[in-house]
């Protein structure tokens, strides 16, 4: 039977194979360009370098916000729901989606295929700054009722 214990673990699998692919992409990253490169249509010589800058630039965000999204679910698997910690996790992921989105807007310059990647990560970080604070604000009544009861 799927349980909520389930889906965590699911999850957090999910972010292992992440992490695993990004590692892959960072060592991998000479030949995936090369063959970026040669696949497209549109001329992109003299570009390598500027991918390169766009691939390692963006696996430090990507690399927090795994981080980050992995000990969210941690604390998730530990019925710790509403508590600080969860707050900065989930700014951290949001902060990670904006750099993140900085990063492709900024590679545009020379790919624009890139605008569509910062677009994405801009706006799930929005998603996740809004959860944020949804969370925040359930931890404070939280704090209440604690001080309350």
């Amino acid at each position: 039977m799927w349980s909520d214990r389930s889906s965590v673990v699911l999850s957090q699998a999910c972010v292992i194979a992440f992490a695993a692919i990004l590692l892959l992409v960072m060592i991998f990253a000479p030949a995936l360009v090369s063959w970026l490169l040669d696949f497209s249509r549109a001329d992109l010589r003299g570009t390598e370098a500027y991918f390169f800058v766009t691939i390692y630039g963006g696996s430090m965000p990507a690399i927090l916000l795994l981080y980050s999204l992995f000990g969210l679910l941690r604390g998730l698997a530990a019925e710790e729901v509403f508590r600080q910690k969860n707050v900065e996790h989930l700014r951290r992921i949001s902060w990670s989606c904006f750099g993140g989105s900085v990063i492709c807007l900024l590679s545009t310059f020379y790919y624009m295929p890139w605008l569509a990647v910062a677009v994405a990560a801009g706006f799930m970080g929005l998603i996740v700054r809004v959860l944020k604070n949804v969370v925040e604000r359930a931890v404070a009544l939280q704090d209440e009722v604690d001080c309350t009861v």
